[in-house]
């Protein structure tokens, strides 16, 4: 059992290292204009096979030893954790899509995305060193470094749609990398939600 919830931990350390160099690599692409989709969507694709090995070992667990209490409890964050470390790998790739999709962005005003990269970047490397660390104090903090990520999403959203002329480009585009940032901050709140849940037995 001990063995087999260690290979489980380590998995999960493997997807968190892949997770949250997908997401950097996307943000400092996109600051830079430079196309990544192709490596974005292999990481992706390898994140989506890590997840798949994760459950199958959780199974394995769950079937074979019938564990309880706090063994079973990180057995089951394991697999929310293992999702939200997937998903973290899809909105590297969806990041990386805008490109793709507007061309060149070099004209634009990237601060607002700067901005929020920076928090988003702290709030992944945060819960991921949580789950690490089982520290249940920093995961709790991630819901109100959340709220900061929220406010600064939507006060865009008002500010753009009140700009005289609109650079509709630029704005759709900003607008897509910030929602995609502000998903990723709700993956990793989920993230140290299973972090206290494993601690605690405390469903938030």
């Amino acid at each position: 059992m001990d063995m087999g919830l260690e290979r489980l931990s380590n998995a999960i350390g493997d997807m968190a290292n892949l997770a949250q160099e997908s997401v950097m690599k996307a943000i400092e692409a996109y600051g830079k204009g430079e196309r990544i989709t192709k490596e974005a969507l292999n990481r992706a694709h390898q994140l989506s096979m890590l997840s798949n090995e994760v459950e199958e070992l959780a199974v394995e667990l769950l079937a074979r030893y019938q564990p309880v209490a706090t063994d079973l409890r990180f057995i089951k964050s394991c697999l929310e954790i293992a999702y939200g470390f997937s998903r973290f790998g899809r909105y590297a790739y969806d990041i990386a899509q805008v490109l793709e999709i507007f061309g060149d962005l070099s004209q634009c005003d990237k601060s607002v995305v700067q901005d929020l990269s920076g928090k988003v970047t702290k709030m992944m490397q945060a819960s991921i060193l949580s789950f690490k660390t089982r520290d249940s104090d920093m995961a709790r903090s991630l819901r109100d470094e959340d709220d900061a990520v929220d406010k600064i999403y939507l006060d865009y959203i008002k500010e753009v749609t009140q700009q005289e002329p609109i650079q509709l480009k630029c704005a759709l585009a900003s607008t897509l990398v910030l929602r995609y940032l502000e998903r990723i901050a709700d993956h990793a709140c989920y993230i140290g939600d299973s972090v206290i849940y494993i601690t605690s037995g405390k469903k938030i």
